[in-house]
């Protein structure tokens, strides 16, 4: 099933929250959406998060059912699958 989401425009700065996210993901090992590798710096191509307190540009709460899209943690080659 395709994700409802484009994820190609989920990239950038990144909060990891527990409450009113934007996205609800799953983290996989397989069949992904998108392949994310986490960044310190440029985080401006799909895939590419980096880790922030303030000022995100999305909000992401992890999940293990209801997700709406499935990432793939991976330290090279990000992007859509």
């Amino acid at each position: 099933m395709a994700p409802s989401v484009d994820v190609k425009k989920v990239f950038g700065k990144i909060k990891l929250v527990d409450a009113f996210p934007d996205y609800k993901v799953k983290v996989v090992t397989a069949f992904e959406d998108l392949a994310v590798q986490w960044v310190d710096a440029f985080p401006d191509a799909p895939g590419k998060w980096k880790l922030v307190e303030s000022f995100p540009d999305f909000k992401i709460k992890l999940v293990e059912s209801f997700e709406d899209f499935k990432v793939k943690w991976v330290t090279a080659f990000p992007g859509p699958s």
